[in-house]
């Protein structure tokens, strides 16, 4: 899968949930999309539901199909419960991290902010938004970029204290990553078992 730059109330709408933030023409319209699509009664076979999991997981982190394959066989190479694990490096992405502190309105915003030498770990710039952060690593916008409006407005309305494994630091405008999220704290609605048994075949 290339990047997509369509429409995102379409691929919403093809998944039925706001993948990609609020939505106000999902919420009026939450059927897929095409001229037929609120007559739909196509059965989904196993694959397909399984497949259209893993499509939902790569939409919702902007990831592309080589770099989810290798993020899942890491996950499969480590010790512990695959589809968790494959879900915390997703969560551990910085741009991801960028996006769950609420520097950036999106993750897409989140990935541009991070690509255009705005975002610090541990006070050095890092322009890869797939960086992977660890647990302890403060991440903080670069002191002359503290003045966008992107990243003002976008603070000005998330709430700080909606994720436990990240503190965030209001005067500095930075956060650390305290530790990798349990699943039981990670919001999205993306039933990983499916993707595990996508691969496993």
């Amino acid at each position: 899968m290339a990047k997509y730059i369509g429409p995102k109330t379409k691929i919403a709408r093809k998944f039925g949930e706001p993948i990609f933030g609020p939505d106000k023409v999902l919420a009026k319209r939450n059927y897929p999309p095409g001229m037929h699509g609120n007559n739909r009664r196509k059965k989904t076979t196993e694959y397909g539901t399984q497949l259209k999991e893993k499509q939902k997981a790569k939409y919702t982190y902007g990831v592309l199909e080589r770099q989810f394959r290798n993020l899942f066989e890491k996950a499969a190479r480590a010790k512990g419960i695959t589809g968790e694990i494959l879900l915390q490096y997703l969560e551990s992405r910085l741009d991801n991290v960028v996006f769950r502190m609420g520097i950036a309105p999106t993750r897409a915003a989140a990935r541009q902010l991070v690509g255009h030498k705005h975002i610090t770990v541990d006070g050095l710039v890092v322009n890869i938004p797939s960086f992977r952060v660890k647990a302890g690593m403060v991440i903080g916008v670069r002191e002359k970029s503290k003045s966008l409006e992107v990243i003002s407005e976008a603070l000005s309305v998330r709430n700080h204290t909606k994720y436990p494994w990240i503190e965030w630091n209001s005067m500095d405008l930075n956060g650390k990553f305290l530790h990798m999220p349990t699943r039981e704290d990670i919001p999205e609605n993306i039933k990983e078992q499916l993707i595990v048994e996508l691969y496993s075949k």
